[in-house]
């Protein structure tokens, strides 16, 4: 690998280098948990050995949140609001009364400034697509096919003001009002398996798609929703209304769950997806069927369908099991449950989170597991390229300063936070967390549980925190300016936080803090290291074969020339070791970004994300792709896998 000191680019020539010397990544740990889409159906269960026992987002706008100007006379401005001024597309006064005036009418900043013909649309497009790095959308004539409008449901696009465009190799292109909304950009991807792309668009134009588009769904729908009732209604025979409400006898339910068959059924589950190596077990009900589903290394699998006739002592057992109300299936409900399992000669103890969810044919119940066993506090086992482990080792024995790890859902956030407590917790350290919630119980470590519903937030705890003497603290989210702005006080008075934040890359949770509202002086003067990582899934060593990859397909995804002559590219196959799938455990790709006192200098100046990562990368920072080229080259995971997860 080149020289740290004159930059590092596996996509030049390196990916062989780093690939030599990557930190242990071989093993088959589970790094993280979550994920989306389902890929075919897993072979039956075997029986279950022995029994079970039981034990006693703020979104980030155009308009944006707002942030205060160094200048002391300077009133809150926004992030959006200084580009334009910056531009001389608005006066300084303009922006100023603009301010006044949108706060009161909630409206988004960039919407009221065009709205009252104080910006141009097109400036203001090509001004955000210039910022963010994503191309502006034309959506004036846009006509999605009814195959997107099922991807995307218009609850979900009004909701974050988007519209679907295209599909185009499974890269859904979505027109956003808010491109660096990543709690949407998040959801889609979860809802559709796609990889998004976003693009950029006026508000107006978002919403007036959004009328035109769905709007002639919502009419068609409803015109054959009439045309089927008439038809119904001109039938022969007669119209019965029935009463649908079922009457709950508590004592019948009761006994139903503690029957054997219920409780052997229930045992088996967990038993079973614990032996898979599942992460979340899905027992969900329809109107002639219930079926069962795992998650394994982010992937659902389709295991078992239960008769029709278990379901409600089925979910009275798993209710009765985590404490919750079996009255009750109007409303969701969440609980816990404690189990000792005896599995392969062995006996373990696991937490599983449950969470009950009515719907139109019964309760969904989610179960996560939370197996001790699956937590990888091995930091070297992790996934991290050499250089990546070493800087963010550096940051974490600081005595002071923020550093965070950023990512979407289920990228093994809290498994890498868990496994940086691990190395630094010592008898003469106070390490205290605050966490939604709490997933695992680590010796020598105070951990809180935020309940929102009584007030116990983030932002309250870690002010309780800086009263208990605290050496090091971790937030679970920072995710709105309240706790951002107590973290950083907490970083400059002598304490190191730990913490997570939505972003989808290093050099971006910068403009993302910005956007929160915190000052670029406090940023660059608390924030020692920037942490980005995706999960990708391990090809199964037992079954793998050699897969004949193009040359050019190598080189267009950020090979170099020499090592796409030279690599060996693998394809998942399938067998008994990874029921079926191909792939078995998973990987991190981590993106580390150490903030030097050159980052430090072009925070203060407000500089782009472009520029924030062009010198990061000039100081050494190996990318989520550059981390994925190297797990390519080691034979650890597929082109397919790094192509879901990461951009070039």
């Amino acid at each position: 690998m080149a020289n740290q000191d004159t930059g590092r680019r596996l996509s030049a020539s390196g990916a062989q280098a780093a690939a030599g010397t990557i930190a242990s990544a071989q093993g088959d740990g589970v790094a993280g948990r979550s994920g989306a889409g389902a890929t075919g159906r897993v072979a039956p269960p075997q029986p279950a050995e022995g029994e079970v026992v039981t034990g006693p987002t703020a979104r980030v706008s155009e308009g944006g949140p707002v942030a205060a100007d160094q200048r002391p006379r300077r009133r809150l401005t926004t992030r959006l609001g200084r580009l334009l001024v910056d531009n001389g597309l608005i006066s300084e006064e303009d922006l100023e009364a603009a301010l006044e005036d949108q706060v009161e009418s909630g409206e988004r900043l960039g919407h009221y400034l065009v709205e009252r013909d104080l910006v141009q649309e097109s400036d203001l497009i090509r001004l955000l697509s210039d910022q963010y790095g994503v191309p502006a959308a034309d959506i004036e004539e846009l006509q999605v096919l009814s195959s997107l409008l099922e991807l995307v449901p218009a609850e979900m696009a009004r909701r974050y003001l988007l519209v679907p465009v295209q599909v185009d190799d499974k890269v859904l292109e979505v027109a956003m009002v808010d491109p660096t909304d990543v709690v949407a950009m998040d959801d889609l991807k979860f809802a559709t398996g796609l990889r998004i792309q976003p693009m950029v668009a006026s508000e107006r134009a978002v919403t007036a798609a959004i009328e035109r588009i769905y709007g002639a769904q919502d009419d068609s729908q409803i015109s054959q929703m009439m045309d089927d009732l008439t038809n119904e209604l001109n039938a022969p025979g007669e119209l019965e209304i029935v009463d649908t409400d079922e009457n709950i006898d508590l004592e019948s339910l009761s006994q139903a769950s503690g029957e054997a068959p219920v409780i052997k059924l229930v045992n088996l589950i967990l038993t079973d997806a614990l032996r898979r190596g599942a992460s979340d077990i899905h027992i969900e009900p329809y109107e002639k069927r219930l079926r069962v589903r795992y998650r394994i290394d982010g992937v659902l699998y389709e295991i078992m369908d239960p008769p029709k006739s278990m379901q409600n002592a089925l979910a009275s057992r798993i209710k009765i099991m985590s404490q919750l109300d079996i009255s009750e299936r109007r409303r969701p409900q969440d609980g816990r449950i404690k189990l000792r399992v005896q599995l392969e000669g062995r006996l373990r103890e696991l937490d599983l989170r449950v969470s009950s969810l009515p719907t139109i044919w019964g309760e969904k119940i989610v179960m996560r597991l939370l197996d001790p066993e699956g937590l990888m506090l091995d930091m070297t086992k992790l996934g991290f390229e050499p250089w990546s482990l070493q800087r963010f080792k550096e940051a974490i024995v600081k005595p002071f300063g923020i550093v965070l790890v950023t990512g979407p859902t289920g990228s093994g956030k809290t498994n890498t936070l868990y496994s940086a407590m691990g190395n630094i917790n010592e008898p003469s350290t106070n390490i205290m967390t605050a966490e939604d919630p709490v997933e695992f119980n680590l010796v020598g470590i105070n951990q809180v549980q935020v309940r929102e519903e009584i007030g116990l937030t983030f932002a309250a705890a870690l002010r309780s925190f800086l009263r208990q003497d605290p050496d090091i603290i971790l937030v679970g989210e920072i995710r709105d300016h309240e706790t951002a702005e107590i973290a950083v006080k907490a970083a400059l008075t002598g304490h190191l936080v730990l913490s997570t934040l939505h972003t989808n890359d290093a050099p971006s949770s910068i403009n993302r803090l910005v956007d929160m509202g915190l000052e670029p002086f406090l940023i660059a003067s608390s924030i020692q290291l920037i942490q980005a990582q995706r999960l990708v899934r391990r090809v199964c060593t037992k079954c793998r074969e050699s897969s004949p990859a193009g040359k050019e397909a190598l080189i267009d995804i950020g090979f170099s020339p020499e090592d796409a002559e030279n690599i060996t590219v693998y394809q998942p196959v399938g067998c008994n070791e990874c029921n079926n799938s191909g792939y078995k455990g998973r990987a991190g790709l981590f993106e580390v970004m150490p903030v030097s006192e050159s980052i430090r200098e072009m925070i203060l100046n407000r500089a782009p994300t472009s520029e924030l990562r062009a010198q990061a990368r000039a100081e050494g920072m190996i990318t989520l792709r550059e981390s994925g080229l190297a797990k390519i080259w080691q034979g650890i995971t597929t082109v397919d896998e790094v192509l879901r997860e990461t951009v070039a």
